[in-house]
């Protein structure tokens, strides 16, 4: 049995990685064929796909990635660097310095967003704990005075 073989050989099968990646088995196939792992996966006695545990960590990484909001065409830049080995760590670091930036500006832009949440949640905990009826953030009519 392949899996039996590929546990035993310290590898993993196509569904064990996509148990702990979260991805599906459809995913790591397209994953594989677009070029997005940093090594060549290898296959078993009956051609199936066996994961070393660096494919397991590099797919994880993929899936923050892209939880993150990098392309895939970035993921698969980023994974042919690595393929290529040593002397390109500038080029690596400066695609994820470039995501990194694009992060800390969602990030700003949530937190700009989380922050105007958090002052009508707090308006309306105020006009309804104080009784209040009508829109808290409507100027109510003033009464008007006899005259």
């Amino acid at each position: 049995m392949a899996t039996v073989e590929a546990m035993a050989d310290g590898g993993l099968s196509i569904g064990q990685v996509a148990q702990r990646t979260g991805l599906t088995v459809h995913t790591l196939r397209l994953y594989e064929r677009a070029g997005l792992l940093a090594s060549d996966v290898r296959r078993d006695g009956s051609g199936r796909r066996v994961y070393s545990a660096w494919d397991v960590e590099w797919l994880t990484n993929c899936v923050k990635f892209r939880a993150s909001g990098m392309p895939l065409t970035t993921i698969g830049r980023l994974a042919q660097l690595v393929r290529e080995g040593s002397g390109n760590e500038t080029e690596r670091l400066e695609l994820l310095r470039e995501h990194q930036r694009h992060v800390t500006e969602q990030l700003t832009q949530l937190q700009d967003c989380l922050d105007l949440i958090d002052a009508k949640v707090a308006g309306y905990e105020r006009h309804l704990t104080a009784g209040a009826s009508g829109d808290p953030w409507q100027e109510q009519p003033h009464p008007a005075t006899g005259g």
